[in-house]
């Protein structure tokens, strides 16, 4: 079964299910506006019956009896009543004796001495809801009282349906339902479609990046704050990954210089011995050379293997409960023993109380190893080094400070970028620029951290930030 994969624009998608939504919620509302307005009006129109009724049968009371008008004048008088119902058609008017019989109704023919529903009469209520075949319809029932004594009944008798019914009302609700339904697609639309534009420039940019086109141009006039911050940010990142691509072109081109020189070096060593150029002590040396920069090569392919292994989580490390100061002792140490033919001066302030650590020792010494080493390349043959241990309230700081040239300001951002080599260094110090970034990565997985502290002319200080015991 083949799945539909086929993706729909942004503008479309919304509008289109906003618009659903819409619908429904106003089809909803209509729903419910009609049947609160025929409530309503039903309410309305039984109130303005009940009152009419009264007032009938209060006009019938006062009129004298030697004097009542003919039928036919009764008749224009109930039609006149019946006129102030706001309906299309007029109820059914009926004045009766005391025992039903219609005495006078607002009908073309006058059917006298037509019986009333006894049921009527005898009811309590003035207002009854009646139900027969013909459907539901109302019975208002008023007396004509001559002083305390009833002489008769007003009664007013409609169709449910006819009290009910209101077409002007319903359609003004029909034209405001469109037109909100109108108005909301129209504004989701220009909403959607000014969503969806820079939306598309940033894919429509990201598709540019992923070929190799870093200049972009995007627009500035978002107002939203997160399409602002999204525009921003894209392009932040286009500088950034414009910036390292050119790094990483250049520093490519320099591992690939730092390999290549000592690997023609041996070459050439090598093919003056065996030709015969150099003879005896000579080929001698020649040989001590080559056994030198074949060390060199090793201790590169070593460092780039070992990054490789540590980022993918292939080297495993061994946590332990160390006391701090005495593993500084002993890292430093060996590190100064690796330095006779080139002692530096090297100043340790440690912990008053020392205090456990949980940490892998050889990870630990790879780590402190590389930014004494880093150190001793930044400071000339009068340079210090300086390392101070601090305690904090859930982590141990190690700093390893030194007093040289510093970091140029430039390239400190990226200092814990693989295969990075700063200006000082490129020049200067062979290696292929992981040191740093792996230093980091293995502060990480010992659930600590790497950082800069600070450069400039003055010198340079890294922070070895590791958990204390747990």
């Amino acid at each position: 079964m083949f799945k539909n994969n086929r993706k729909i624009p942004l503008q479309r998608y919304w509008t289109s299910r906003f618009l659903l939504t819409l619908i429904i919620g106003l089809a909803l509302v209509a729903v419910v506006s009609a049947l609160w307005i025929k409530h309503t009006t039903l309410e309305n129109r039984l109130q303005v019956m009940e009152f009419m009724a009264e007032e009938t049968a209060r006009r019938i009371a006062n009129m004298d009896e030697d004097n009542l008008p003919p039928a036919m004048e009764m008749h224009r008088f109930l039609e006149g009543e019946g006129r102030f119902i706001d309906m299309e058609g007029k109820p059914s008017i009926y004045i009766t004796d005391t025992d039903g019989r219609i005495m006078y109704d607002n009908l073309r023919e006058m059917l006298e001495n037509q019986q009333i529903e006894p049921s009527f009469i005898e009811n309590e209520q003035e207002v009854q809801r009646i139900h027969n075949e013909a459907g539901d319809f109302y019975v208002i029932k008023k007396p004509i009282e001559d002083g305390e004594t009833n002489v008769g009944w007003v009664l007013y008798v409609e169709y449910k349906a006819k009290l009910a019914h209101v077409d002007q009302a319903y359609g003004q609700l029909t034209i405001m339902i469109v037109s909100l339904l109108i108005l909301g697609w129209i504004a989701i639309y220009i909403l959607a479609g000014r969503l969806a534009k820079p939306i598309k420039e940033v894919a429509s940019a990201a598709k540019q990046i992923e070929e190799g086109n870093y200049q972009i141009e995007l627009s500035n006039q978002a107002k939203e704050e997160e399409v602002d911050t999204l525009i921003q940010s894209f392009k932040e990142m286009a500088d950034k990954l414009e910036r390292l691509e050119a790094l990483r072109t250049e520093l490519l081109a320099g591992v690939s210089h730092e390999l290549k020189t000592p690997v023609t070096s041996i070459s050439g060593l090598l093919g003056a011995i065996n030709d015969g150029v150099v003879e005896g002590e000579e080929a001698k040396e020649f040989l001590e050379i080559s056994i030198k920069e074949t060390e060199k090569v090793k201790k590169m392919v070593e460092d780039l293997l070992a990054f490789n292994t540590f980022a993918a989580g292939g080297v495993p490390v061994t946590l332990d409960s160390y006391l701090v100061n005495e593993l500084m002792k002993e890292s430093v140490n060996l590190w100064e023993k690796s330095q006779m033919n080139e002692p530096v001066q090297i100043e340790m302030s440690l912990l008053q109380g020392d205090q456990e650590i949980d940490v892998d020792p050889v990870r630990f010494q790879q780590i402190l190893t590389n930014l004494l080493n880093n150190a001793k390349q930044a400071i000339d043959n009068d340079g210090q080094i300086l390392v101070e241990v601090v305690v904090e309230k859930d982590h141990i700081q190690i700093d390893v400070s030194d007093n040289g040239t510093g970091i140029e300001e430039e390239d400190q951002p990226f200092v814990f970028e693989r295969f990075y080599r700063g200006t000082n260094k490129k020049y200067k110090v062979g290696g292929l620029g992981l040191g740093l970034p792996f230093s980091k990565m293995i502060a990480q997985v010992l659930g600590g951290d790497l950082l800069l502290m600070n450069s400039d002319k003055t010198g340079t200080t890294f922070r070895l930030i590791l958990p204390k015991k747990k």
